[in-house]
């Protein structure tokens, strides 16, 4: 089977949109799991992301085992701390908060992590993750105590983006924040799209079909939605 990476990889080199929805464990019930899964499956997303900024211990875990009774589509886990790792999920973005200067989410967090990612055959992805200024206080500004980067300031997101990638990163994640009024401009997802090598995710603030479309068209490999799926499932299917 190809994995996560590669598929990426892949949808870079041949312009092929991915879509993941982003489920919050501290949000889901077990027992609407595959009501959720079969909304996930008729928008046709490539994949289910888990994970959030404050999630109670062993609910991350609870939740992956019973989509991989109902869902055969692959679980990435996007997880907020160390404590959210699952081994029975596909693989792991394993995230550096590379636009904050918190040595917690710069490299703390990841060593806590490093018993459970042995002991486990997820996939790992060292990801860089810029968190971006969407027009409101975020879950993961309040729980790192790192500052966005402003829309504003393009080169420096650009310069950013470009450090993670010669650090060694195979992804670059931009990230407008849970329940963003805004998303990361186009602007600068194509300014970043042209000047990297390795794919690029973006999440936050997208609330429908056109500013999904439009994130695609700008360089977006693969575009997450959270917070527009769980207010409307159906919303984006006219993508």
């Amino acid at each position: 089977m190809i994995s996560f990476l590669n598929q990426l990889k892949t949808a870079k080199k041949e312009g092929i949109r991915l879509l993941a929805i982003l489920l919050d464990p501290d949000k889901i019930l077990l027992e609407s799991v595959a009501e959720l899964g079969a909304k996930i499956e008729a928008l046709a997303a490539d994949f289910i992301f888990v994970g959030g900024s404050l999630v109670k211990k062993g609910v991350t875990e609870q939740l992956v085992i019973e989509l991989k009774k109902q869902t055969n589509l692959k679980i990435i886990l996007f997880p907020g701390d160390y404590s959210q790792i699952a081994p029975q999920a596909d693989a792991l973005l394993f995230l550096s908060l590379i636009s904050g200067n918190n040595p917690e989410y710069l490299i703390n967090q990841q060593v806590k992590a490093v018993s459970k990612i042995q002991e486990s055959k997820l996939e790992i992805i060292p990801t860089a993750y810029i968190l971006i200024d969407g027009g409101k206080v975020s879950s993961v500004e309040k729980i790192s105590k790192t500052k966005p980067i402003s829309q504003h300031q393009n080169k420096l997101i650009v310069n950013t983006a470009l450090a993670g990638q010669f650090m060694g990163n195979q992804l670059v994640y931009l990230e407008a924040g849970s329940g963003a009024k805004n998303p990361v401009k186009v602007s600068i997802i194509k300014k970043v799209a042209s000047q990297l090598q390795i794919p690029i995710i973006v999440g936050g603030g997208i609330h429908s079909a056109k500013q999904l479309n439009q994130a695609y068209k700008n360089g977006a490999n693969l575009v997450v939605i959270g917070t527009a799926f769980e207010e409307n499932a159906l919303l984006l299917k006219s993508q």
